[in-house]
C-alpha cells in the first residue's frame, strides 16, 4: 500500500506540502504534486496513478471540470479538497467521478485516513479479480455481472465499472431481493460507518442504474424500497409495478 503513486492537486501551495509531508511520515514515498488542473491532466497522461487528492476551486480549469479528463485514465479513486460543503457540491464532485471529499479545513491525519481507506477497498478488489478464478457469474437477463473477472456485460457488451461502483453491484447482486438500508450497504461495501453522509451510496447506486438500467429514471433492477433503503430485483420481480419508489 505504502507503495502507491498518490498525486496532490492543490493551488494553495502550504496545503499541497504540508499534505505531502504528513503523507511522507505515514510512509507513502511516490507522491508528485500540481498546482493547477492544467498541469494535473498532464501528469495523469505520463504516469498511472493509484489515487488522486483533487482541489475543487483552482485557477484555470476547476478539480469539478477536470475529474471527468482525469477518470477516463484511470479508476483510481479520487477524493476531492474542498471548502464547499453543500449537498450540490457534494454530489456534483460525486457525479463527474469523485469517489470521496475531503472538508477545508481539515487535519491531515484524517487524510492519511481516508488514503489508507481507499487504497484498501481498491486492494480488495483487484484481489478478488486476480485471484478468484471460480467461474461467479450473476446472470440477471439485461445484464450479467462475472465477479472472477470483475466484469459487467449489458446486453452483451462490456461496460466499464469503477472500482467501488462494481463492489457495490457485486454485493447486491448476492442477495438479490434483500433490502438493505443506505448505512448497511455503505459498512458492508465499504468496510467503515457512514457517518451521516448517505451521498455516497446514494450516487454509486445512480452510477449502477445508468449502466444496468433501460430507463435509469425508472429502475427496474436496482429499486428504492420508500423509507427503508435499495435492493437488486431478480427479472422475475423486476417491473413488479407500484411497490417500489423510485
Amino acid at each position: 500500500m505504502n507503495d502507491a503513486n498518490i498525486l496532490i492537486v492543490d493551488d494553495e501551495r502550504a496545503i499541497v506540502e504540508m499534505v505531502a509531508t504528513v503523507l511522507r511520515k505515514e510512509g507513502f514515498s511516490s507522491i508528485d504534486t500540481a498546482s493547477s488542473g492544467e498541469d494535473a491532466l498532464a501528469l495523469c497522461e505520463r504516469k498511472r496513478y493509484d489515487l488522486v487528492l483533487l482541489d475543487i476551486m483552482m485557477p484555470g480549469a476547476s478539480g469539478l471540470e477536470i475529474c471527468p479528463f482525469i477518470r477516463r485514465t484511470t479508476d483510481a479513486p479520487i477524493l476531492f479538497l474542498t471548502a464547499r460543503s453543500s449537498d450540490f457540491d457534494v454530489l456534483s464532485g460525486f457525479a463527474v467521478g469523485g469517489d470521496d471529499y475531503i472538508k477545508k479545513p481539515f487535519n491531515p491525519l484524517e487524510v492519511v485516513a481516508r488514503v489508507r481507506a481507499q487504497l484498501r477497498k481498491v486492494s480488495r478488489t483487484t484481489t478478488t479479480a486476480v485471484v478468484d478464478h471460480a467461474d461467479t457469474i450473476y446472470n440477471f437477463g439485461r445484464f450479467q455481472v462475472d465477479e472472477a473477472k470483475a466484469a459487467l456485460f449489458v446486453e452483451g457488451k462490456q461496460v466499464h465499472c469503477p472500482a467501488l461502483v462494481f463492489q457495490l453491484l457485486v454485493f447486491l447482486c448476492k442477495h438479490p431481493n434483500r433490502v438493505f438500508s443506505k448505512s448497511e450497504l455503505y459498512e458492508r461495501v465499504w468496510g467503515e460507518s457512514m457517518l451521516n453522509d448517505d451521498n455516497t451510496v446514494m450516487v454509486h447506486i445512480h452510477r449502477i442504474r445508468e449502466r444496468v438500467e433501460l430507463d435509469p429514471s425508472n429502475p427496474q433492477y436496482i429499486v428504492n424500497v420508500r423509507g427503508i433503503g435499495y435492493k437488486l430485483v431478480t427479472a422475475n420481480n423486476a417491473g413488479a409495478g407500484g411497490q417500489y419508489a423510485t
